[in-house]
């Protein structure tokens, strides 16, 4: 192989490996929260405080991947007993399974902006494919620190019984709604 061709080759390949951006999610701003019936009589919400993970985008070729864990513990619905009893075996079992996650390869694109990730959420010990619609996906520079950043609404819905999660059903509702605002740091 001549040089040249070498090194239009290399270049190529360096090109490539630089169109995929890798991205921090920010825990201070990606906190899930969830909603849920009680008793046939309200929504109840709450959120989980503690959330880490990676994307990796390569918005020109429209693709991308997820890594994301939430730790079960760190659930807050605004009381301490209220929160306990869902640390409990009866919902999140967080001494058995303190993590939540999601990993998805696929992203699905609109145009030059991705509007959902097909994955697999794993709750307590159980992976289920899932989708995430996303929702005001844009990138730019944080005004505040000048770092870049993509950030997005994303929302779901999951049946908690799919997961073995079935205490109080059908008192407590079945269907859980997830609502995240995602804020993530390009490394």
């Amino acid at each position: 192989m001549n040089k040249f061709a070498l090194a239009l080759l290399a270049s190529t390949i360096t090109q490539s490996a630089l169109a995929e951006d890798s991205y921090t999610i920010d825990p201070n701003h990606t906190l899930p929260v969830f909603e849920v019936n009680h008793l046939g009589f309200t929504t109840q919400r709450g959120r989980f405080d503690k959330t880490a993970g990676k994307v990796l985008l390569d918005l020109e070729k429209k693709t991308g991947s997820v890594e994301w864990t939430i730790e079960a513990d760190s659930i807050n619905m605004g009381q301490a007993k209220w929160n306990d009893h869902l640390k409990s075996e009866d919902f999140f079992n967080v001494a058995k399974f303190p993590t939540i996650t999601f990993k998805s390869d696929k992203l699905i694109f609109k145009g030059d902006k991705p509007v959902a990730a097909e994955g697999t959420l794993t709750l307590l010990g159980v992976a289920k494919p899932i989708k995430l619609d996303i929702h005001r996906f844009v990138c730019g520079e944080n005004p505040m620190n000048k770092k870049p950043l993509c950030a997005a609404d994303i929302e779901a819905k999951l049946k908690r019984s799919e997961f073995g999660m079935t205490k109080y059903l059908p008192a407590v509702g079945d269907e859980i709604k997830v609502f995240v605002p995602v804020e993530a740091y390009k490394d």
